[in-house]
Protein backbone atom coordinates (compact mmCIF):
# COMPACT_ATOMS: atom_id res chain seq x y z
CA UNK A 1 0.00 0.00 0.00
CA UNK A 2 1.92 3.40 -1.34
CA UNK A 3 1.01 5.80 1.31
CA UNK A 4 1.89 10.14 0.78
CA UNK A 5 2.92 11.75 3.87
CA UNK A 6 3.27 15.49 3.81
CA UNK A 7 5.04 16.18 7.05
CA UNK A 8 5.13 19.27 9.24
CA UNK A 9 7.85 21.94 8.85
CA UNK A 10 9.47 22.25 12.17
CA UNK A 11 11.61 18.95 13.41
CA UNK A 12 10.11 19.28 16.86
CA UNK A 13 6.39 19.14 15.26
CA UNK A 14 7.54 16.43 12.28
CA UNK A 15 9.30 14.34 15.49
CA UNK A 16 5.13 14.52 17.55
CA UNK A 17 4.34 13.08 14.06
CA UNK A 18 5.67 9.89 14.46
CA UNK A 19 3.42 8.10 16.70
CA UNK A 20 1.18 8.44 13.82
CA UNK A 21 3.45 7.54 11.17
CA UNK A 22 4.01 4.19 13.45
CA UNK A 23 0.05 3.72 14.02
CA UNK A 24 -0.07 3.92 10.28
CA UNK A 25 2.30 1.52 9.51
CA UNK A 26 0.95 -0.83 11.88
CA UNK A 27 -2.37 -0.43 10.70
CA UNK A 28 -1.34 -1.12 7.22
CA UNK A 29 1.13 -3.95 7.28
CA UNK A 30 1.98 -3.58 3.48
CA UNK A 31 2.41 0.40 3.80
CA UNK A 32 5.31 2.07 1.85
CA UNK A 33 5.53 5.55 2.76
CA UNK A 34 6.96 8.34 0.57
CA UNK A 35 7.53 11.34 2.70
CA UNK A 36 7.28 15.09 1.65
CA UNK A 37 8.71 17.86 3.98
CA UNK A 38 11.19 20.49 4.98
CA UNK A 39 14.94 19.59 4.49
CA UNK A 40 14.98 19.29 8.49
CA UNK A 41 12.33 17.19 8.80
CA UNK A 42 13.52 14.48 5.86
CA UNK A 43 16.24 14.32 7.09
CA UNK A 44 15.15 13.49 10.93
CA UNK A 45 12.78 10.81 9.48
CA UNK A 46 13.98 9.42 6.38
CA UNK A 47 15.49 6.58 7.67
CA UNK A 48 11.70 5.33 8.94
CA UNK A 49 12.16 1.49 7.51
CA UNK A 50 9.12 1.61 5.78
CA UNK A 51 9.54 4.79 4.24
CA UNK A 52 10.88 4.13 0.32
CA UNK A 53 11.37 7.99 -1.09
CA UNK A 54 11.73 10.87 0.89
CA UNK A 55 11.30 14.00 -1.22
CA UNK A 56 12.23 18.34 0.21
CA UNK A 57 9.30 20.63 -0.82
CA UNK A 58 10.99 23.48 -2.25
CA UNK A 59 7.66 24.97 -4.27
CA UNK A 60 7.83 27.72 -1.56
CA UNK A 61 11.39 29.08 -3.29
CA UNK A 62 9.57 28.84 -6.56
CA UNK A 63 8.44 31.58 -8.83
CA UNK A 64 5.20 30.00 -9.27
CA UNK A 65 4.60 27.81 -6.20
CA UNK A 66 1.09 26.62 -7.67
CA UNK A 67 3.20 25.49 -11.10
CA UNK A 68 5.77 24.12 -8.88
CA UNK A 69 3.64 22.26 -6.69
CA UNK A 70 1.76 20.24 -9.88
CA UNK A 71 5.11 19.53 -11.22
CA UNK A 72 6.03 18.28 -7.95
CA UNK A 73 2.88 16.32 -7.82
CA UNK A 74 3.31 15.04 -11.01
CA UNK A 75 7.08 13.73 -10.42
CA UNK A 76 5.43 11.89 -7.07
CA UNK A 77 2.47 10.07 -8.94
CA UNK A 78 -0.89 8.77 -7.22
CA UNK A 79 -0.86 7.08 -4.23
CA UNK A 80 -3.66 4.40 -2.10
CA UNK A 81 -3.75 6.68 0.39
CA UNK A 82 -2.05 10.73 0.73
CA UNK A 83 -2.29 12.33 3.89
CA UNK A 84 -0.82 15.59 4.57
CA UNK A 85 0.55 16.73 8.57
CA UNK A 86 0.43 20.89 7.51
CA UNK A 87 -3.15 22.92 7.42
CA UNK A 88 -1.63 24.87 4.50
CA UNK A 89 -3.11 25.48 1.09
CA UNK A 90 -0.47 23.85 -0.63
CA UNK A 91 -0.27 21.01 0.78
CA UNK A 92 -3.24 20.39 0.27
CA UNK A 93 -3.67 21.28 -3.15
CA UNK A 94 -0.43 18.79 -3.80
CA UNK A 95 -2.39 15.81 -2.56
CA UNK A 96 -4.70 16.83 -4.95
CA UNK A 97 -2.61 17.09 -8.11
CA UNK A 98 -1.47 14.14 -7.55
CA UNK A 99 -4.53 12.07 -8.45
CA UNK A 100 -4.87 10.02 -5.22
CA UNK A 101 -8.24 9.14 -4.40
CA UNK A 102 -8.03 8.42 -0.69
CA UNK A 103 -6.61 12.28 0.70
CA UNK A 104 -6.59 13.42 4.60
CA UNK A 105 -6.14 16.64 6.11
CA UNK A 106 -7.23 18.65 8.88
CA UNK A 107 -10.59 20.25 8.02
CA UNK A 108 -10.11 24.32 6.90
CA UNK A 109 -11.76 26.20 4.03
CA UNK A 110 -8.97 24.98 1.28
CA UNK A 111 -8.95 20.86 2.22
CA UNK A 112 -12.64 21.23 2.30
CA UNK A 113 -12.39 22.14 -1.41
CA UNK A 114 -10.24 20.16 -2.83
CA UNK A 115 -9.67 16.89 -0.84
CA UNK A 116 -11.96 13.87 0.65
CA UNK A 117 -11.27 13.15 4.11
CA UNK A 118 -11.40 16.21 5.85
CA UNK A 119 -11.98 15.49 9.86
CA UNK A 120 -12.25 18.34 12.42
CA UNK A 121 -9.93 17.74 14.69
CA UNK A 122 -9.95 19.37 17.94
CA UNK A 123 -7.04 21.34 20.29
CA UNK A 124 -8.04 19.92 23.15
CA UNK A 125 -5.14 17.41 23.12
CA UNK A 126 -1.81 16.50 22.85
CA UNK A 127 -0.13 17.75 19.28
CA UNK A 128 1.01 14.14 18.74
CA UNK A 129 -2.82 12.62 19.59
CA UNK A 130 -3.72 15.33 17.10
CA UNK A 131 -1.96 14.24 14.50
CA UNK A 132 -2.66 10.18 15.14
CA UNK A 133 -6.28 10.98 15.28
CA UNK A 134 -6.22 12.60 11.47
CA UNK A 135 -4.11 9.73 10.42
CA UNK A 136 -6.23 7.22 11.48
CA UNK A 137 -9.26 8.65 10.11
CA UNK A 138 -12.59 6.24 10.50
CA UNK A 139 -10.91 3.73 13.15
CA UNK A 140 -10.91 4.31 16.51
CA UNK A 141 -6.70 3.22 16.77
CA UNK A 142 -5.64 6.30 17.78
CA UNK A 143 -7.82 6.80 20.82
CA UNK A 144 -6.95 2.63 22.47
CA UNK A 145 -3.14 3.98 22.36
CA UNK A 146 -1.16 7.00 20.62
CA UNK A 147 2.49 5.18 20.97
CA UNK A 148 5.71 6.85 22.03
CA UNK A 149 7.96 9.09 19.94
CA UNK A 150 10.31 7.23 17.50
CA UNK A 151 13.47 7.94 15.18
CA UNK A 152 15.56 5.13 13.28
CA UNK A 153 18.84 7.16 13.96
CA UNK A 154 21.06 5.37 16.18
CA UNK A 155 22.04 7.28 19.42
CA UNK A 156 25.64 8.17 20.25
CA UNK A 157 27.60 6.09 22.74
CA UNK A 158 29.08 8.76 24.87
CA UNK A 159 32.19 7.81 27.04
CA UNK A 160 30.81 9.70 30.23
CA UNK A 161 27.50 10.87 31.80
CA UNK A 162 27.04 13.53 29.78
CA UNK A 163 24.68 16.45 29.76
CA UNK A 164 23.16 17.83 27.05
CA UNK A 165 22.59 21.88 27.47
CA UNK A 166 20.08 23.40 24.57
CA UNK A 167 19.20 27.77 24.73
CA UNK A 168 17.97 28.12 21.22
CA UNK A 169 13.90 27.37 19.71
CA UNK A 170 13.61 28.18 16.62
CA UNK A 171 10.47 29.55 16.72
CA UNK A 172 11.43 32.99 18.18
CA UNK A 173 12.87 34.81 21.25
CA UNK A 174 9.93 34.43 23.39
CA UNK A 175 10.72 30.34 23.92
CA UNK A 176 14.09 31.52 24.80
CA UNK A 177 15.36 31.23 28.64
CA UNK A 178 18.89 32.95 28.99
CA UNK A 179 21.92 31.71 28.31
CA UNK A 180 23.72 32.85 31.21
CA UNK A 181 21.11 30.67 33.76
CA UNK A 182 21.63 27.71 31.08
CA UNK A 183 25.44 27.80 31.91
CA UNK A 184 24.55 28.10 35.63
CA UNK A 185 22.72 25.00 35.05
CA UNK A 186 25.57 23.30 33.55
CA UNK A 187 28.40 24.65 36.19
CA UNK A 188 26.12 23.04 39.16
CA UNK A 189 26.31 19.58 37.04
CA UNK A 190 29.95 19.77 35.68
CA UNK A 191 31.96 17.35 38.28
CA UNK A 192 28.92 14.97 37.69
CA UNK A 193 28.61 15.13 33.78
CA UNK A 194 30.41 16.25 30.63
CA UNK A 195 28.88 19.23 28.89
CA UNK A 196 27.50 19.53 25.38
CA UNK A 197 25.99 22.58 24.28
CA UNK A 198 23.71 22.47 21.04
CA UNK A 199 22.38 25.07 18.91
CA UNK A 200 21.44 25.71 15.25
CA UNK A 201 23.13 27.85 12.70
CA UNK A 202 21.12 30.90 13.57
CA UNK A 203 22.11 29.86 17.86
CA UNK A 204 25.68 30.08 17.61
CA UNK A 205 25.99 33.71 19.29
CA UNK A 206 24.03 32.12 22.45
CA UNK A 207 25.96 28.89 22.62
CA UNK A 208 29.28 31.00 22.77
CA UNK A 209 27.47 33.08 25.61
CA UNK A 210 26.87 29.57 27.64
CA UNK A 211 30.62 28.82 26.70
CA UNK A 212 31.55 32.05 27.82
CA UNK A 213 30.71 31.60 31.24
CA UNK A 214 31.76 28.08 31.67
CA UNK A 215 35.47 29.29 30.74
CA UNK A 216 34.72 32.00 33.35
CA UNK A 217 34.10 29.71 35.92
CA UNK A 218 36.72 27.32 34.92
CA UNK A 219 34.61 24.74 33.52
CA UNK A 220 36.81 22.59 31.16
CA UNK A 221 34.70 19.71 29.96
CA UNK A 222 32.58 20.80 27.83
CA UNK A 223 31.91 21.04 24.13
CA UNK A 224 30.20 23.52 22.26
CA UNK A 225 28.31 21.95 18.96
CA UNK A 226 26.17 24.73 17.64
CA UNK A 227 25.97 25.32 14.28
CA UNK A 228 28.46 22.39 13.66
CA UNK A 229 26.21 19.13 13.39
CA UNK A 230 23.47 17.59 10.62
CA UNK A 231 20.11 16.79 11.53
CA UNK A 232 21.16 12.96 11.71
CA UNK A 233 24.36 14.11 14.07
CA UNK A 234 21.92 15.94 16.00
CA UNK A 235 19.54 13.83 16.64
CA UNK A 236 22.19 10.75 17.36
CA UNK A 237 24.11 13.14 19.56
CA UNK A 238 20.81 13.91 21.63
CA UNK A 239 20.08 10.43 22.01
CA UNK A 240 23.05 9.70 23.61
CA UNK A 241 22.65 12.53 26.75
CA UNK A 242 21.93 11.18 29.67
CA UNK A 243 20.40 14.07 30.80
CA UNK A 244 19.32 17.35 28.63
CA UNK A 245 18.00 20.52 29.44
CA UNK A 246 15.88 22.76 27.17
CA UNK A 247 13.47 25.11 25.96
CA UNK A 248 10.42 23.90 24.02
CA UNK A 249 12.20 23.58 20.95
CA UNK A 250 12.59 20.88 18.46
CA UNK A 251 15.90 19.58 20.36
CA UNK A 252 13.44 18.61 22.96
CA UNK A 253 11.17 16.14 21.15
CA UNK A 254 14.76 14.37 19.99
CA UNK A 255 15.32 13.70 23.37
CA UNK A 256 11.80 12.24 23.96
CA UNK A 257 12.02 9.95 21.52
CA UNK A 258 15.03 8.34 23.05
CA UNK A 259 13.59 8.88 26.23
CA UNK A 260 16.13 11.50 27.81
CA UNK A 261 15.74 12.17 31.27
CA UNK A 262 14.89 16.20 30.34
CA UNK A 263 14.15 19.42 32.04
CA UNK A 264 11.66 21.39 29.58
CA UNK A 265 11.61 25.28 30.25
CA UNK A 266 7.77 26.99 29.23
CA UNK A 267 7.31 30.30 28.63
CA UNK A 268 4.88 31.29 25.80
CA UNK A 269 4.03 27.91 24.81
CA UNK A 270 0.87 25.48 25.55
CA UNK A 271 2.50 22.98 27.61
CA UNK A 272 -0.40 20.63 27.82
CA UNK A 273 -0.11 20.54 23.68
CA UNK A 274 3.45 20.57 23.26
CA UNK A 275 5.63 18.99 26.12
CA UNK A 276 7.68 15.99 25.88
CA UNK A 277 5.15 12.97 24.40
CA UNK A 278 5.45 9.89 26.85
CA UNK A 279 8.75 10.76 28.84
CA UNK A 280 8.45 9.09 31.55
CA UNK A 281 11.58 10.88 33.03
CA UNK A 282 10.32 14.59 32.06
CA UNK A 283 9.82 17.88 33.95
CA UNK A 284 8.66 21.23 33.17
CA UNK A 285 9.46 24.12 34.65
CA UNK A 286 6.80 26.85 34.11
CA UNK A 287 4.95 29.89 35.95
CA UNK A 288 1.25 30.74 35.83
CA UNK A 289 1.20 33.85 34.44
CA UNK A 290 -2.62 36.14 32.73
CA UNK A 291 -0.24 36.39 29.49
CA UNK A 292 1.00 32.91 29.06
CA UNK A 293 0.70 31.19 27.08
CA UNK A 294 0.72 33.96 24.56
CA UNK A 295 1.62 31.73 21.45
CA UNK A 296 3.80 34.66 20.24
CA UNK A 297 7.55 34.58 18.73
CA UNK A 298 8.55 37.26 20.88
CA UNK A 299 6.88 38.92 23.87
CA UNK A 300 3.97 41.90 22.99
CA UNK A 301 4.21 42.88 26.63
CA UNK A 302 8.18 43.58 26.39
CA UNK A 303 8.94 42.26 29.94
CA UNK A 304 9.34 38.68 28.65
CA UNK A 305 8.66 38.01 32.38
CA UNK A 306 7.29 34.08 31.26
CA UNK A 307 10.53 33.18 30.87
CA UNK A 308 12.91 35.68 33.21
CA UNK A 309 10.31 34.92 36.61
CA UNK A 310 12.14 31.33 35.93
CA UNK A 311 15.74 31.08 38.03
CA UNK A 312 18.43 29.18 37.88
CA UNK A 313 17.72 27.39 41.50
CA UNK A 314 14.24 26.17 39.23
CA UNK A 315 16.07 24.32 37.07
CA UNK A 316 18.66 22.85 38.92
CA UNK A 317 16.04 21.37 41.56
CA UNK A 318 13.85 20.53 38.73
CA UNK A 319 17.10 18.54 37.69
CA UNK A 320 17.80 17.44 40.77
CA UNK A 321 14.16 16.05 41.47
CA UNK A 322 14.20 14.08 38.42
CA UNK A 323 17.50 12.45 38.21
CA UNK A 324 18.71 12.15 42.07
Amino acid sequence: MKILIILPNWLGDAVMATPAIELLGTYYPSARFTFVGSHVSIEALKYHPKCERAVVDDTKKAKNRIKATYELAKKLGSFDMAISFRNQIHSSLLLKLTGSFFCVAKKSWHSMFLLSHTPSIKTDKHLSKQYAELAMINTDEWNKITPKLHLYIEPEKFGKPTLGINAGATYGSAKRWYPERFAQVAVEFSDRYDIVIFGGPNEVEMADEIESHLKSLHVTNYTNLAGKTNIKELCSLIGGCSLFVTNDSGPMHVAAAYDVPTVSIFGPTKHTETSQWMNKKSSIVRHDMECAPCMRRECPLGHHECMKSITAAEVIEAVKELNP
